[in-house]
């Protein structure tokens, strides 16, 4: 199996990339790094997960005009059921545009008619509980923008916190097995379930996590805080 990390130069904030090491331990897959300047490996060769993770509004234009050449690339894949996990703000470089405070907008890739509206003076800082089928989500956001527009069909369903904005429930973006979420961090490692979940759109039919009684046990324990009624959410 083959593991494609998108960009680390770039994306790498909030210890995502720890998801693709995790991830690469829990299936024994091998990981191949694309950077700023590279062709992406899933557009030559069959790759099991494509992941990017977060990054800098500079870095969302950089990675916007690195990717460009690729979108039909990653249109085919998404048809053909390829599966792709895009965390943190680079979820927004795949919808129409970039708003500014200032009156400008960024145009970004277009897979998909949101766009986000940027506020550099209002940080939304929040943990994150939702619904994926049958199983809890559990993370945390810290991000200046939410999207807005033509809502697509949500990865997560959510209990507590903001959707793709504040108004909405849905959270993320789900097209066939491409999910992008605004959750960021390690959600592969804090949510085992969700760990799994991937693994068997991968192909796994047993899925293994590695260290998964110590992984349950804390993915329990923070569940459990997460559900407490005055536990505090947006900071």
């Amino acid at each position: 199996m083959k593991i494609e990390l998108l960009y680390p130069g770039v994306a790498n904030l909030y210890g995502d990339l720890m998801n693709v090491r995790y991830m690469a331990q829990c299936t024994g897959a091998e990981v191949v790094e694309t950077g700023i300047k590279d062709t992406p490996h899933f557009t030559y060769e069959d790759i099991d997960l494509v992941y990017m993770g977060c990054t800098t509004e500079k870095g969302q234009s950089l990675i916007r005009d690195a990717f460009r050449p690729y979108v039909d690339a990653l249109d085919q894949r998404i048809d053909e059921g390829g599966v792709t996990l895009v965390t943190g703000n680079a979820l927004e470089i795949f919808g129409q545009r970039i708003d500014n405070e200032d009156g400008s907008s960024e145009e970004m890739l277009g897979l998909y008619n949101t766009y986000a509206r940027r506020r550099m003076m209002n940080r939304y800082n929040s943990l994150y509980l939702g619904m994926l089928t049958d199983f809890e989500i559990i993370g945390f956001k810290s991000q200046f923008s939410h999207s807005y527009g033509e809502m697509p069909t949500p990865l997560f369903e959510t209990i507590r916190g903001a959707g793709l904005n504040p108004d909405v429930t849905g959270e993320g973006i789900r097209i066939n097995n491409f999910m992008a979420t605004y959750v960021e961090g390690p959600i592969l490692i804090i949510n085992p379930l969700f760990n799994k979940y991937v693994q068997k759109l991968m192909g796994i039919e047993v899925p293994v996590l590695a260290y998964e009684k110590a992984a349950m046990d804390v993915y329990k324990t923070r569940l459990a805080e997460f559900k407490e009624p005055t536990r505090g959410f947006i900071y």
